[in-house]
């Protein structure tokens, strides 16, 4: 029979596997560790047929790093039943950048127990098991498992669909319930390390039991293990956590509550800074201001649907069980808010498009083991819009919702590592999750695509990551330690418009409802904030820096001179601070550095007498003596050209 293989025709016998047919061909290497099959990634295992199209798979390809990965996670978990037998297998996944399991134990896994437990893992992967895969009728499946005493697993198989294949991987002595795909043996894991172990509620729902969830890497190398360790010791070092508390840009108080930060004044002038920018650009592109409440009835957000798709991620405010009573929310968004503002009066088809946008401070009831510094909060505020608009509109104000995304995140230095996903619904969703009908999100998310490919946008795609109202594009960037959350989102919303009742009347002198785009322009102030300290290692950009000047004055005799010089600059709106303190010229400098401030001007004698002043700069070092108002010239251009 004929197969393709890396788009090369190959001939191979009948009942041949992957690896059989690629090393036929002379095509395998001990780098390939799986495949994709018709798209599919797959076992090298795998038995292909006729006409059937593969792509080989080494670790440098996502796919492959999964699998990779995956077999680490089971590598684990037979380490642990090894060790620890009455321990309860729950669920392991591949993640991106290793894997975990998670472990209902009684005994609690400290650093001397991940220490045995990883030595046992490297013994696994010396005995070179052969990982085996095969499947079972469901009830099967279930007597298989209820023998083993493994209850979570039992579970997991009652709920799985009628028609799920069942299967199973089987290394040595160990079997876990598996997707898959796995590598050929554990022996393919050349390097690897656990990395710590946290809390998590089993299915992530804290009425379930807290398991213990361990936390790993695996490598094809040791030399590529220690070049991520490597790696992750300089993410330590720009963690946000870390500089931004270090710095003074924020903190968080136990007596306040998890996921709710203070901002200092450092973290609040950025934050301002960028504000009041965002603001602006939005204005100049034709954006209308509003300012709406912070909470609502219940009323408002059934009639949005929130109430039934939304409401375990809201804060309630009274009982919502009890109708005899008021029961209020604090907004998780601000889109039914803002549909108010539109719904004032009649609109004709000549108000269209009408771009309402707000700075919104939104609440979210996070899990607390989501909670993460400034990334993953429970209140947070966002440059947030709804642009109501024609069906003739779409195209070229989605257009300018993503040229506004893009220069923005440009401007501040993250767009280089941002990327697309066109996040799509699910109809075979469980928790049905979404409103409207199959027909409504095929319509609408037919056409984002062509928008999209209009725009030449480069996206992957998310299936289950659309909101329950539409199709949406995500904007996606990764911190220091490769974790990856949405930064920015632009959405069609073919829905919420009919919820609510908004119409206009078009040329016809016709009734007809507008389509929605909701989208944001810099996101989140917070969490860009914690990418902007973790971007620049703390050495914030001079535009947004929460002082852009440090004067540090040699002695007394130059107070006065620090003082005009400082005054000059605050006059054309530069952040100024002067260093009268009795300390040694060497101490200021090294602290304003610490500080990570941009330019530290020194005067001495000399600078008064010549009308000049010594400039430090944070990134070029000692530049000398300057004169005065060729200095401020060169500062004032270099903010307005938000140069980084």
């Amino acid at each position: 029979m004929n197969i393709k293989i890396n788009d090369k025709l190959i001939s191979c016998a009948d009942g041949a596997t992957v690896y059989d047919a690629a090393k036929e061909a002379e095509l395998i290497s001990r780098e390939v560790i799986a495949a994709t099959l018709n798209g599919k990634t797959v076992a090298l295992t795998t038995p292909v047929a006729e006409g059937d199209e593969c792509k080989l798979l080494t670790f440098a390809d996502p796919e492959g790093k999964h699998v990779f990965r995956h077999t680490g996670s089971h590598i684990l978990a037979q380490a642990v039943k090894r060790l620890y037998p009455d321990v309860k297998l729950t669920i392991g996944p591949a993640i991106d950048e290793g894997f975990y399991y998670d472990f209902d134990s009684d005994t609690a896994f400290s650093a001397d127990v991940l220490s045995k437990i990883e030595d046992e893992m490297k013994k696994i992967v010396k005995e070179n098991l052969k990982i085996e895969r095969f499947e079972l009728p469901r009830a099967e499946a279930i007597a298989f498992m209820q023998e083993k005493n493994e209850p979570y697993k039992v579970q997991l198989i009652e709920e799985l669909p009628q028609d799920a294949v069942i299967s199973f991987y089987r290394q040595g002595e160990f079997t876990d319930l598996c997707a898959g795909p796995h590598l050929f043996s554990t022996g393919a894991v050349k390097a690897l390390k656990l990395t710590q172990c946290t809390g998590a509620y089993w299915k992530g729902d804290q009425k379930n039991k807290q398991l213990q969830r361990v936390y790993g890497i695996a490598y094809p190398s040791k030399d590529e293990m220690k070049e991520f360790l490597a790696a992750q010791e300089e993410a330590r070092k720009r963690d946000h956590n870390k500089i931004g508390r270090e710095l003074e840009y924020f903190t968080t108080v136990d007596s306040i509550g998890q996921g709710l930060p203070v901002m200092l004044p450092k973290g609040a002038k950025v934050i301002q800074i960028l504000q009041r920018w965002i603001e602006d650009e939005e204005a100049k592109r034709g954006c209308q201001l509003t300012k709406t409440p912070l909470m609502a009835k219940s009323d408002l957000y059934k009639i949005s649907g929130h109430w039934d798709h939304y409401l375990d991620g809201m804060f309630v405010l009274g009982d919502p069980a009890d109708e005899t009573k008021e029961c209020f929310a604090l907004r998780p968004m601000t889109c039914p808010f803002q549909y108010q503002v539109y719904l004032n009066k009649k609109r004709s088809y000549r108000d269209l498009p009408m771009r309402l946008t707000e700075t919104s401070t939104l609440f979210r009831n996070e899990d607390s083991g989501e909670m993460h510094g400034l990334i993953r909060v429970r209140q947070f505020t966002i440059s947030e819009g709804h642009y109501i608009l024609r069906p003739d509109q779409l195209e070229e104000e989605f257009r300018g919702c993503l040229e506004l995304a893009k220069y923005v995140l440009d401007t501040v230095g993250m767009l280089e590592n941002c990327t697309f996903r066109f996040s799509q619904w699910d109809p075979a969703n469980p928790k049905n999750k979404y409103e409207g009908t199959a027909e409504q999100w095929e319509e609408a998310q037919r056409i984002m695509g062509e928008i999209l490919d209009n725009l030449g946008v480069e996206y992957t795609i998310g299936i289950d990551e659309a909101a329950f109202y539409g199709p949406k594009l995500d904007i996606q960037y990764k911190n220091v330690f490769g974790k990856e959350d949405t930064i920015v989102t632009i959405q069609i919303d073919m829905l919420l418009a009919e919820k609510f009742g908004m119409e206009y009347t078009d040329q016809n002198d016709e009734k007809v409802r507008p389509y929605i785009i909701h989208r944001t322009s810099l996101g989140c102030y917070e969490r860009t904030l914690a990418y902007l300290l973790e971007r620049y290692a703390g050495a914030l950009p001079m535009w947004m820096a929460p002082t852009q000047i440090k004067v540090l004055p040699i002695g007394n005799e130059q107070t006065d001179y620090a003082r005009a010089f400082a005054a000059k600059c605050e006059a054309l709106g530069m952040r100024v601070e002067v260093d009268e303190r009795n300390e040694k010229i060497g101490y200021k400098i090294r602290e304003a550095q610490l500080q990570k401030v941009p330019y530290m001007i020194i005067i001495g004698a000399n600078e008064v007498a010549e009308g000049k002043v010594a400039v430090r700069s944070r990134r070029d070092g000692d530049l000398g003596a300057v004169d005065m108002d060729k200095f401020i010239s060169d500062a004032v251009l270099e903010i307005a050209e938000k140069r980084r």
